[in-house]
């Protein structure tokens, strides 16, 4: 792992809830962006309507995204989440997506309730920047 996260004393435990407080990138490490991923098939159609299952392709998504740069979801720093209509079974289901994919050590990540996004029909959308250190 290139990156170190996290989570001090006199803050609150995170990681039940799928993210860490902080994340240090020491310098020689290459920056990976990933643009907003939602629930998306290849041709980009909504693949449910459901919340969860629009979490989990987004993640699965991004999975892809981060597998092109010979990344996976343990190299991701930080997360920025954004959520049509926010509540708390919501971010459950986005704090159980990082969970599986992070394990015990989650990125930070900021979750933004938002009315839409892109497409009426997306509910969900996860981006992210994941550190890769210089070969």
């Amino acid at each position: 792992m290139s990156h170190t996260i996290a989570n001090p004393d006199g803050l609150h435990d995170p990681v039940p809830f799928g993210y860490s407080h902080t994340a240090a990138i020491p310098a020689g490490t290459d920056l990976v962006l990933v643009s907003g991923q939602y629930g998306s098939d290849t041709d980009g159609a909504v693949v449910s309507l459901d919340f969860t299952e629009q979490v989990q392709q987004a993640f699965r998504n991004l999975g892809v995204a981060l597998d092109a740069h010979g990344l996976d979801l343990n190299d991701v720093v930080q997360l920025r989440t954004y959520v049509v209509n926010p509540d708390f079974d919501k971010l459950g289901t986005i704090g159980q997506a990082v969970r599986a994919g992070c394990g015990d050590t989650p990125p930070t990540q900021t979750v933004i309730g938002v009315a839409g996004l892109a497409m009426p029909d997306i509910l969900f959308e996860v981006e992210a920047v994941a550190a890769r250190p210089r070969r």
